[in-house]
């Protein structure tokens, strides 16, 4: 992958830092949650002005798909940022914390700010790039998916054909600069979970009168957790953690119902029937214990993240010669949290790798995505624009140098 434009990248990429960094804090201040982001996309917007792109926003939802063309014809090479928030109230007491109410706590801001950055140095080499980037800013990855409604509006036809292949970067605790990846499957895919029992409520006082559902949801959530360990391989593993637990209002009243909530996390698409099976005949059988009635809906979420083998052997490659061997670490298990991009590499070959950026100072254990508290450096835009850049660039280049000679 090694060239004098991809060697450039990282110092072009370090000029950039200051604009990147301020994008970012503006977009860290003012968070926005779900599929309508007005503000966000309006940063993005004004942050591509001035370079050339053809820039589509979206109708179900406020995306943006922005495309580079290249001096020549080639193929096109897909590149993905997210930007929505989390609704999680900031505790990080930095400068330019959220106030708002939510809460930049996965670094999707750092996600938009390093697309931003890649789409500039991209377009600088303009005339050296043989085909188009498609630049993909995605609402609504923490909600129910923005990755979908994008497909359906178009977003694999931007640049005329399909992309050849498709990168995305998440930021990650750990020590900062530090990639990682994996071929095969990098993250796993999830199942929402909602199982109410259904009983006879009454004064609490009188229990022997009701069906109480409290206790039956209440032996099904230790249930779930000991199902898991003992009915599911453990080197495929399941994750089930059940967040939410309902019942009565008041503490003198035995309610008709009680419910839980909970996410189902795999890595194999085969599993997902058995816990289907296997949660339902739990709940059932529990409930029929209890003298209840249960109603369990089952919810896919999004599919495991898998990874083109060639493609992350590729990226890999790219990496260790942008930013050297020390810098580049394989993963040798997959994360079990999900992610929405996964839909994208069902229909473009591609990767998805990691980019950790805690900031010095700061145990990377103490506080992990998701968490009010947690924190990232964006002293790693620039790398992380030149990241998503040379791959892109080098992808292109890599099927202009294979093309058969007209």
């Amino acid at each position: 992958m090694a060239s004098p434009q991809l060697d450039r990248l990282p110092a072009e990429a370090a000029a950039l830092q200051p604009d990147l960094v301020a994008l970012r804090r503006a977009l860290h201040a003012a968070p926005e949650v779900g599929t309508h982001l007005p503000g966000t996309q309006r940063l993005v917007l004004a942050a591509l002005e001035g370079l050339g792109l053809e820039i589509r926003c979206g109708e179900a939802l406020t995306s943006v798909v922005a495309v580079l063309r290249g001096a020549r014809p080639g193929p096109a090479v897909l590149l993905r940022g997210d930007m929505d928030a989390l609704p999680v109230r900031e505790e990080t007491g930095l400068p330019f914390a959220s106030d708002n109410g939510s809460m930049h706590a996965c670094g999707h801001d750092l996600h938009t700010a390093g697309l931003i950055g890649a789409a500039r140095l991209l377009a600088a080499h303009r005339e050296e790039i043989a085909g188009s980037v498609v630049f993909m800013f995605q609402p609504d990855e923490e909600g129910a998916g923005g990755a979908e409604p994008m497909l359906a509006e178009g977003l694999l036809d931007a640049a005329g054909e399909p992309p050849v292949a498709a990168y995305a970067l998440h930021v990650q605790p750990g020590p900062a600069g530090l990639f990682l990846t994996r071929p095969q499957t990098a993250m796993a895919g999830f199942v929402d979970l909602e199982i109410v029992m259904h009983g006879k409520g009454g004064h609490s006082s009188q229990p022997q009168l009701c069906i109480d559902p409290v206790p039956a949801i209440a032996e099904l959530t230790l249930a779930l957790n000991t199902m898991t360990t003992r009915q599911f391989d453990v080197f495929d593993p399941v994750v089930v953690s059940v967040t939410q637990l309902a019942a009565a209002r008041a503490n003198n009243i035995i309610p008709d119902s009680a419910s839980l909530g909970a996410c189902l996390r795999y890595l194999t698409p085969a599993v997902v029937e058995a816990l289907d099976a296997r949660i339902s005949r739990l709940a059932h059988g529990i409930a029929a214990a209890h003298g209840c009635t249960a109603e369990v809906r089952f919810a896919p979420g999004f599919p495991p993240t898998v990874n083109d083998e060639a493609e992350t052997e590729f990226a890999l490659d790219g990496l260790r010669g942008l930013f050297g061997a020390d810098r580049v670490r394989l993963m040798a298990e997959p994360e079990m949290g999900s992610e929405d991009f996964s839909y994208v590499l069902e229909r473009v070959p591609g990767c998805y790798f990691y980019l950790a950026a805690t900031p010095a100072g700061v145990d990377p254990d103490a506080e992990d995505n998701h968490s009010p508290r947690v924190q990232f450096d964006d002293a790693v835009l620039g790398d992380q624009a030149a990241a998503l850049a040379g791959l892109a660039l080098a992808r292109l280049a890599r099927d202009e140098d294979s093309a058969p000679n007209q």
